[in-house]
């Protein structure tokens, strides 16, 4: 599955999550660092969901990359 995700930089660090996983967040140094850590964190919250027999959340979040100015 594809989850959409939300990074966000803050003045000191910046911070991860995916709205179709509540939950699952990271933060780091740097957006490189990030990356990896959310995604870790999201196979470990999503291996945690399977272990105690819960349903994986479905992607469902659409995200836009082009917007319209005027």
């Amino acid at each position: 599955m594809t989850y959409s995700v939300i990074y966000e930089r803050g003045e000191s660090n910046w911070s991860a999550y995916s709205p179709d996983v509540p939950g699952c967040i990271a933060t780091a140094g740097s957006l490189e660092e990030l990356k990896v850590l959310f995604r870790e964190s999201l196979q470990l919250h999503l291996a945690g969901l399977k272990e105690d027999g819960l349903p994986l959340p479905a992607p469902a979040t659409v995200v836009g990359t082009e917007s319209e100015t005027t």
